[in-house]
């Protein structure tokens, strides 16, 4: 199982662009975190990886997340709105392997990649992830989520 977790680098060179935030995917900065999913095919990790996710949709809204699903240029929202999405771009932008092949990728707040994964990630471990970043813990500090 491939997971890369960018999250937790005590110093970020913002020069990086492993660090920069994803351009196709503007709209969401500073509002959502998005959870894309690439799966051209029918694919059984696709299809369990969403199954795990949509499961807990309280869970999903609680952390402002929004699910995306990309087929080759064709992005549709599982969780959440999304207008307006290039399929292409977004796959230019995250450097997503070639078509037909699982991968997801989780984005924070602030627009950058914060988890890559090439296999499932069980929706526990991808909530822990969440919860400890930094801004997540703010949030859940607030007495009343404002929207």
């Amino acid at each position: 199982m491939s997971k890369t977790l960018l999250y937790g680098a005590t110093k970020i060179d913002e020069t990086n662009s492993a660090y920069a935030p994803i351009e196709s995917l503007a709209q969401f900065q500073w509002k959502n975190r998005v959870f894309i999913l690439f799966a051209d095919r029918d694919n059984s990790r696709a299809a369990r990886q969403e199954n795990q996710l949509l499961a807990n949709r309280s869970a999903l809204d609680e952390r402002d997340l929004v699910v995306l699903k990309v087929s080759g240029a064709c992005v549709r929202p599982l969780f959440g709105a999304a207008d307006g999405l290039d399929g292409e771009a977004i796959r230019r932008d995250l450097d997503v392997p070639e078509v037909g092949e699982f991968a997801a990728f989780l984005l924070g707040k602030d627009g950058t990649v914060k988890l890559r994964a090439s296999e499932p990630i069980i929706d526990g471990e991808l909530f822990a992830i969440i919860d400890s970043m930094p801004m997540r813990a703010a949030e859940s500090l607030k007495p009343d989520k404002l929207s």
